[in-house]
């Protein structure tokens, strides 16, 4: 048995329905592949855990994973807060387009202080009317700040990043251990990770995505953020299935708490940056003694390796770097970047998380060494600009409708709402969360 290095054959899975996002890209095609390949593991592991007697069928429905890759919740009667700050967004500059990301208040400040100028759309639209956007770019990013120039597809495969990128595998392995997985008797043929222990560390977006996957199929999910953090924006969307609990990581109580929690967690999913774990006292050997048996997943934003390998990034940036949202714009005929109709270089990586988590959890099972994953936004774009678009005759998926929905209410954080129904089933397994979506900080750090 080895460990997923790419999509899986398309034969390994069963799609239902058609239909497709409208894009210059596959996105659609990459929806259902990369829901396949969260089935096609988890039907590998569980055969490994004899759960099973033999491989199970793993079904995807291709309108459902396209919705997925969008808001999985509908509110009932009150109105999500909006993903976006004032702010970010695109802005026409001298020499072509920049994106701003701004959701975060240092983010926003970082901007503004090279702009020199106040949050105000219509004056940081006029400070950038004269900046070139690579001199801008380098300026915020070197101030703290998150930024985008446009870029075409040859930029981006010109670039020194863009080259290191294509040299990346699309999920890299490294550090192969042995490794003893911890008994789960909780553990069913419908519920095959009961009982798993998924230590969560991760932000918008991909992260938590691969988390809410496997709470799915019941894992117990624990995800610490420091006090007072949220993105009310969309942890009603991937809070689902999860506990959420504030540490403080710069007190020793706090740091204490979170080794405590990762000496029994069976899973660790993390979005740090090379080096910023090692930053907190939690680098690679000190996890290792901490957590021998853990298997560990992460991802970053640009790549493991070139000048950008610790830039932060997210999808909406990464678009714009990698050439996505001007071939978008050309495909549309468009006078402005015209990016994917959805997150989809975050939720594939999301989705390749959790296939990565279960491939090694089948590797352990099996008592073949296993190692540590690693993935980025950037070379999952890559992998998208290479897949094929198909024709099959279903049309255009404009949105979800309330047959796209699950009839029952799920009672948010926030309020009542509606979650869109599962895409993804193998064989007896059909996802379903134990816990509705819940706010940030309402838990409390231990195991459920």
């Amino acid at each position: 048995m080895s460990q997923i290095s790419s999509l899986p054959p398309p034969d390994s899975y069963r799609v239902n329905g058609a239909g497709h996002l409208p894009s210059a890209f596959a996105v659609s095609e990459l929806a259902t592949a990369s829901f396949g390949a969260v089935g096609h593991e988890l039907a590998k592991l569980m055969l490994a855990l004899n759960l099973v007697d033999s491989a199970p069928e793993v079904g995807v429905e291709n309108r459902l994973a396209s919705l997925w890759f969008g808001y999985s919740f509908k509110p009932d009667g009150w109105d999500m807060p909006n993903l976006w700050d004032a702010v970010a967004g695109d802005y026409r500059a001298a020499d072509g387009w920049i994106r701003l990301h701004t959701n975060l208040p240092h983010h926003r400040a970082a901007a503004l202080k090279v702009l020199g100028t106040q949050a105000d759309r219509k004056l940081v639209t006029e400070a950038l009317r004269s900046c070139k956007i690579a001199d801008l770019e380098a300026a915020i990013v070197a101030e703290g700040g998150v930024a985008a120039a446009m870029r075409s597809r040859s930029e981006w495969l010109d670039h020194p990043q863009g080259r290191a990128v294509t040299r990346d595998p699309l999920i890299g392995w490294q550090g192969p251990r042995q490794i003893t997985l911890r008994d789960r008797p909780q553990a069913t043929p419908s519920r095959p990770l009961a009982g798993l222990r998924v230590l969560d560390m991760t932000r918008v977006l991909a992260g938590p995505v691969a988390t809410r996957t496997l709470a799915g199929f019941g894992a117990d999910v624990l995800r610490i953020d420091p006090p007072g953090w949220d993105e009310p924006g969309v942890i009603p969307d991937i809070s689902l299935g999860k506990s959420c609990a504030y540490v403080d990581l710069k007190t020793p109580e706090g740091l204490d708490r979170l080794t405590d929690l990762l000496a029994t967690a069976d899973v660790f999913v993390h979005g740090y940056r090379p080096g910023a774990l090692d930053g907190l006292g939690l680098g690679k050997t000190t996890r290792d003694a901490v957590a021998p048996n853990r298997i560990e997943v992460t991802l970053d934003a640009y790549g493991w390796q070139g000048p950008w390998a610790t830039r932060r990034g997210f999808d909406s940036l990464v678009q714009m770097s990698a050439g996505i949202a001007d071939t978008g714009q050309k495909w549309a005929k468009a006078d402005k970047p015209t990016p994917l109709p959805v997150q989809a270089l975050d939720h594939a990586t999301g989705y390749l998380m959790a296939a990565s988590v279960l491939s090694a959890l089948a590797q352990a099972a099996t008592g073949n060494p296993t190692m540590y994953a690693r993935l980025s936004l950037a070379r999952t774009a890559e992998l998208l600009a290479t897949l094929g678009k198909s024709d099959d005759g279903g049309g255009e998926i404009a949105g979800a409708n309330a047959g796209d929905y699950d009839a029952s209410i799920e009672t948010s954080g926030w309020g009542p709402g509606h979650r869109l129904k599962p895409a993804l089933g193998v064989g007896p397994a059909k996802m379903r969360w134990d816990r509705p979506a819940s706010r940030l900080g309402t838990s409390a750090p231990e195991w459920p």
